[in-house]
């Protein structure tokens, strides 16, 4: 440690004028405090009492404080308090622990290599993690053993000998407590970024994590992928609560041990399908409803591209459908009822309204409603909480108050919303999105065991790369994303339905009871009619009906159903004469080829 940190521990009275001297030459070049300097002295008076916020007023005090500690303890004491309190890793925090944790031995018994390997870690923690990073972190440890040869701990001979080993570390333990491996590193990048180092031990950092649902949720995603069975396929999991923007539990990857890179904050990929509720929340809130017709779908293409057609899965009877209400497009994720409504209302619409809820940067193309943007699944999953949320958009938090050793509140991060769409609009979208799932390409999720009121879409993109269900109850928002780190096929048929929904399904039913979920309630502004749940039309006597809920200004439709309008015999003809029509029009073509 002395050796890689502080070369002249022994010699300065708690500040190195050599070391800050150096650094500070570097700062000026870069324009503002960068380059450390700090002397194992100073590090441990930050651990102890400061914050790691880089200024140059928390430089002094650390110099003041650095110097005190020098005037009251020895070396010795000085050095083992800093080995019993360092960040080195996964969570881990002092040499002994860490060498438990990589050689299950104590820190005073590992050999020359493997201690070389943990006093590498201090600079780099996370990128140098040696269950994420093993190549990494042994390159360090042989700097490491460069510096102790040239300062004259070791001899060349020992250096020449321990640069060849490649010390036998053990698989990663998962922690016992809720504190999984993916949450805690992600609420230490979070410090880091707040205050510009690890938090020290004695500091208090109240979070948003809850246990159990932590935990629910690495089981899900564990499940999930075993019951996929293909090599090298990740996934990744962001449950919300929509009130408050808490996260209540985040999974990054398969297994933490295998690979460090968190896939739910970093890894950005096509939502397919997925980011189609932006679209249609764009739509509702510029004049449409959800049984506002969209019509001649057949013939929709780029203004700018008569070539590009987007596609759609065809139908039970064969084909997609020309013309379609909101409701029914969303419900069965067409396509081209999504690029069509994209050209309506304008893609500026939608831009604008997917950046008020957190996805900026996307492309302005035609193929934006098809979800062709990239995205992050913890983006995307904050996004979908303005619809549980009345609106309004849950910025995400994971720490919430953190307070020093002497009970000092050094950050207090209140709930942040922010209004995107009408409440009105909000609720048309959850009424749509519940259809989804009871009805629609979502609905597998009721066979799995999904109970009570939900809503929530599929995604899927090109070739099937990348799977993805982001669904809600009133109480969480969860996001899925499925997919491998090189974009490949996952396999035939991986629907978001089939890859990403099961996983959401299992976190869903698991914390039913942590996470208790009420009914969505109707916003002022808005007034439920009963139509034909078929043909979303007024209903006759013989219609299976629902309530669809209108917005000041929507257009009720007035015409009465024209699927189970009129006598038996009637409807009976009219059914018989179309299919004759339909079935003409088959072998007409047949000949025609």
């Amino acid at each position: 440690m002395v050796a890689i940190e502080d070369r002249r521990f022994y010699f300065h009275p708690g500040i190195d004028p050599i070391g800050i001297a150096r650094a500070a030459v570097r700062d000026l070049g870069r324009g503002g405090p960068v380059e450390g300097g700090s002397t194992l002295t100073q590090q441990l008076a930050r651990t102890l009492f400061l914050s790691n916020v880089r200024t140059y007023g928390r430089k002094a005090k650390e110099a003041a404080i650095a110097l005190l500690i020098e005037a009251q303890l020895t070396k010795q004491q000085i050095l083992e308090l800093y080995l019993n309190r360092v960040y080195l890793s996964a969570g881990v925090y002092g040499v002994d622990t860490m060498s438990e944790h990589l050689f299950r031995k104590p820190a005073k018994v590992l050999t020359l290599p493997e201690a070389a390997l943990v006093a590498g870690l201090i600079r780099a923690p996370s990128t140098l993690s040696p269950w994420g990073n093993y190549d990494g972190a042994l390159a360090r440890s042989r700097l490491v053993l460069a510096q102790m040869r040239d300062q004259h701990f070791i001899t060349p001979e020992q250096e020449e000998s321990a640069r060849d080993v490649r010390p036998l570390i053990q698989p990663y333990r998962q922690p016992d407590d809720a504190g999984s491996a993916w949450a805690k590193e992600f609420l230490r990048q979070q410090f880091r970024s707040q205050f510009g180092g690890d938090h020290p031990p004695d500091w208090q950092v109240h979070t948003s994590f809850l246990p159990k649902v932590q935990d629910v949720a690495e089981r899900a995603v564990r499940s999930g992928l075993r019951r996929l069975n293909r090599s090298g396929l990740e996934a990744a999991l962001v449950a919300i609560d929509p009130s408050t923007g808490d996260l209540l539990a985040l999974v990054g990857g398969a297994n933490f041990a295998d690979s460090t890179f968190n896939r739910a904050t970093r890894s950005r990929r096509q939502p397919g399908s997925a980011f189609k509720p932006m679209v249609y929340a764009a739509a509702l809130a510029h004049g449409y409803s959800p049984v506002s017709v969209l019509s001649n779908l057949g013939n929709v293409s780029a203004p700018d591209d008569p070539e590009w057609k987007p596609r759609s899965v065809a139908h039970a009877e064969g084909e997609p459908a020309d013309t379609l209400t909101l409701r029914a497009a969303l419900l069965e994720s067409n396509n081209a009822a999504a690029a069509d409504l994209q050209q309506r209302v304008g893609s500026g619409a939608v831009l604008a309204l997917a950046a008020d809820a957190g996805l900026k940067g996307l492309p302005d193309v035609p193929s934006l409603a098809l979800g062709t943007g990239l995205v992050s699944p913890l983006e995307l999953t904050a996004a979908y909480t303005m619809f549980p949320g009345g609106g309004e958009v849950a910025r995400p938090r994971g720490i919430i108050s953190v307070f020093d050793a002497s009970g000092g509140q050094l950050l207090d991060r209140p709930v942040e919303r922010e209004r995107v769409i009408g409440a009105p609009v909000a609720f048309q979208m959850v009424t749509m999105l519940r259809d989804v799932v009871d009805r629609g390409t979502g609905a597998s999720a009721r066979a799995l065991g999904v109970h009570g009121p939900v809503g929530g879409k599929t995604g899927t993109t090109d070739d099937y790369r990348d799977a993805w269900f982001v669904g809600f109850s009133t109480s969480v928002v969860v996001g899925v994303w499925v997919g491998f780190d090189q974009p490949a096929p996952i396999g035939r048929d991986a629907y978001g339905a089939r890859v990403a929904l099961p996983i959401w399904a299992d976190f869903m039913k698991g914390t039913a009871q942590l996470l208790p979920a009420s009914d969505f309630p109707v916003p002022e502004g808005v007034r439920g009619e009963q139509l034909c749940s078929i043909s979303y039309t007024q209903p006759v006597a013989d219609c299976p009906v629902y309530t669809e809920y209108f917005k000041e200004g929507d257009s009720v439709p007035s015409a009465l159903c024209p699927i189970h309008r009129g006598t038996v015999k009637e409807r009976t003809a009219r059914a018989v004469g179309g299919f004759f029509r339909a079935l003409g029009g088959k072998i007409a073509g047949i000949f025609r080829k």
